[in-house]
């Protein structure tokens, strides 16, 4: 689960469900569907049939609020093994530079801004969240932390597209927001250095910006290939990250082509090619059998082995008969696809068969008996009152199919 700043201005304008907000007021990408939400939140608001450049991808989503968590992590290490007291020691540092008003006055500010949940539903104002404490830890220190990543997202360049979800113009405007954050910097400028460049915190925390500023991706691999060692479980999600990204930049969508209409004229006297016999259809009784399990049953049952269509018992069919069955639904009847075997054989199962969901043709398969051991089959059964079904789905092919290719 990853969170990161919306103003108080971009959730109202997008009418971002309240379920996506933690308390803090950040917005929480909880998995790639969350991102995906949020960004059809804001693709629907903008003009992307004549400006499809301005389309908010989910993997972008997915990828600043993956940042701002991780940006927060490493602020949560950098107290652990350097620092406990970093923000509450920056904050009164802060206070004995630019004054205790001033400091507040941004905090509050920033409150109203990018509200956590109990100030956006009017349960309490700026100033009372600002005076209690979550788990010991005051509500100052926790909102000048944010305050510091919203300053970070602003001064990222990949974060631009996205401005308007975290813009600190009015808060720049109305308070003295960017110096007390350069303050804060002069500040780390004074702590114990971290990080695998031995920098200040805000230096460390900027690095990826700096390094890669005009890519999210970029920016994603930076952070996994020098801060990789200290992420733990995060290592795993910004993979994940940029997989994400790559497959939606994989094709783009390059403008409507033309449209044909459909020409039905000459058929309007077209038969309809229905089955005559429509007086069995209510009455079917119908049994499914995934057809090499099928078999491999029949085998061990009739005790000799039993691998194509026209080897099916006679018995096995006078059983099905007398029991009542009129249909015989046959999964898996196709021939499948060499390719869908090899790729799992590949993943690690030595005896996998290829998927009856990913075919190479729309024949019955050739290690069934083909065609002519399903006639033989299908002439045994009608002679019991029993038809036979099967059934297709066109997009059910593999990459190495006929129709494919």
């Amino acid at each position: 689960m990853m969170e990161f700043h919306v103003s108080r201005t971009a959730r109202e304008r997008y009418q971002v469900s309240e379920t996506l907000f933690a308390l803090s007021g950040n917005v929480i990408i909880a998995n790639f569907h969350a991102a995906r939400v949020f960004a059809q939140k804001m693709n629907e608001q903008r003009d992307l049939v004549r400006f499809p450049e301005q389309t908010v991808k989910a993997g972008h989503i997915n990828a600043m609020g993956l940042i701002d968590e991780i940006l927060h992590f490493v602020a949560g290490l950098y107290c652990e093994q350097k620092k406990p007291d970093a923000m509450g020691q920056a904050l009164a540092w802060l206070e004995s530079k630019y004054g205790r008003a001033a400091v507040d006055r941004a905090l509050r500010h920033f409150t109203d801004e990018f509200p956590p949940v109990a100030v956006y539903k009017g349960q309490m104002d700026a100033v009372a969240y600002l005076s209690g404490a979550t788990g010991g830890v005051p509500h100052r220190q926790l909102v000048l932390e944010e305050m510091l990543m919203l300053w970070l997202a602003n001064m990222n360049p990949a974060f631009g597209p996205f401005g308007e979800l975290f813009d600190d113009r009015t808060l720049a405007r109305e308070t003295g927001y960017r110096e007390i954050m350069l303050g804060l910097g002069e500040f780390f400028g004074t702590q114990p250095v971290f990080g695998p460049d031995n920098q200040n915190l805000v230096e460390m925390l900027r690095s990826p910006a700096v390094a890669v500023p005009h890519s999210l991706a970029g920016q994603l691999k930076y952070i996994l290939e020098k801060w990789g060692y200290l992420l733990g479980k995060y290592f795993y999600r910004l993979l994940v990250g940029q997989d994400l990204i790559k497959e939606e930049e994989k094709g783009g969508f390059l403008g409507a082509g033309r449209a044909e209409v459909y020409q039905f004229t000459g058929q309007e006297l077209e038969l309809e090619r229905f089955s005559q016999d429509l007086d069995w259809m209510p009455r079917l009784v119908l049994l499914a059998k995934n057809i090499y399990v099928w078999l491999d049953q029949l085998s061990k049952k009739y005790q000799r082995s039993l691998r194509t269509l026209d080897q099916v018992p006679d018995e096995e069919l006078d059983t099905l008969a007398r029991w009542g069955f009129s249909g015989l639904w046959l999964i898996g009847l196709w021939e499948r696809s060499g390719a869908s075997q090899r790729i799992k054989q590949l993943c690690g199962n030595p005896e996998a068969v290829a998927s009856a969901y990913s075919l190479y043709d729309y024949h019955i398969a050739g290690d069934l008996g083909g065609e002519p051991a399903l006639q033989n089959l299908k002439e045994r059964a009608w002679r019991r009152g029993i038809r036979l079904a099967s059934d297709m789905v066109p997009n059910h092919m593999g990459i190495d199919s006929r129709w494919v290719l």
